[in-house]
């Protein structure tokens, strides 16, 4: 069980039985067994395989009816496959990418918190403990991070699942850090530091706004891999970054100290435990400066 909050103030509480089951896994030794081979890279490839076929295809249309999801939202096609229609794209106009400089917006629609970084570049998410240094794996650039934030967007399966740039600016190559797939439903995120051990990639965006913007992807149980289409050194705000294939999955950002401030009602939100609702494009906060 756990609380969305929506950007107007009412929250929800979330309690379906996938939450109630990876809660009961993740919770108790038999369960954890269980869970261990879903989580090695192979078994993801394996399912990337199977949802890429003709054979994933009749649980498409269940999947719209049990999850809602409004298709007039989406450019219109024939879809071959259920990874195919995991990756569809919003029709122009679908939402709306805030243009303001000194506004920060949401690389994805998603379910955001943001954690402040302490002066030894530590925070902590629900109750787990983290360095950014643990997540990068790069003492020096972790340095660079120390009294920003952390910015987490949670992806449910239900979401839109290709992510944006949030600014103009000039975006460093990439690097991968391999490792396991543990969901990242708060079932296992309670439990476990999943950022730190999940499969994850990230870039930095020179940005022209916001300082050096850290993007990390993390990479989710039964997610086939992370798709970042790197194309060119410089970007635009609201640009296609990339997507994810099938699963629940994660985009973190990292502001440094001084460059980007949450708006209010994300960092109470977040104070209290509860996730806020966001969509991609849209304001999250401002320039610290503004």
């Amino acid at each position: 069980m756990y609380f969305v909050a929506d950007r107007n103030g009412n929250i929800t509480e979330e309690d379906s039985f996938q939450d109630r089951l990876l809660e009961w896994m993740y919770a108790h030794r038999i369960g954890r067994i269980l869970l261990r081979p879903l989580m090695l890279p192979f078994v993801s490839r394996i399912g990337g395989k199977l949802l890429n076929s003709r054979i994933s295809r009749p649980v498409i249309r269940p999947f719209i009816y049990k999850q809602k999801i409004n298709m007039s939202e989406y450019k219109e096609k024939q879809y071959v496959s259920y990874n195919d229609f995991f990756t569809r794209e919003l029709v122009s106009g679908a939402r709306k990418v805030e243009k303001a400089p000194g506004v920060f917006i949401s690389p994805c629609d998603s379910r955001l918190m943001v954690y402040r970084i302490d002066g030894e570049g530590a925070f902590r998410v629900k109750h787990t403990f983290y360095t950014v240094q643990q997540l990068l794996r790069d003492k020096k650039l972790a340095e660079r991070y120390r009294g920003g934030y952390v910015w987490v967007f949670r992806l449910c399966v239900q979401d839109y699942h290709r992510y944006i740039y949030v600014d103009n600016g000039r975006e460093s190559a990439g690097r991968a850090i391999p490792g396991v797939f543990h969901t990242v439903n708060p079932a296992a995120g309670n439990r476990i530091p999943i950022y730190k051990e999940n499969t994850r990639e990230y870039s930095l965006l020179k940005s022209e706004n916001f300082g050096t913007v850290l993007q990390m992807e993390v990479g989710a149980l039964l997610v086939g891999k992370i798709e970042n289409r790197r194309e060119k050194t410089y970007v635009k705000r609201g640009e296609e970054k990339g997507n994810f294939a099938f699963g629940g999955s994660t985009v973190i950002l990292m502001t440094q100290a001084g460059k980007a401030r949450p708006d209010k009602d994300i960092l109470k939100n977040s104070a209290r435990g509860i996730e806020t609702g966001v969509k991609l494009g849209e304001r999250i906060g401002n320039a610290a400066a503004v």
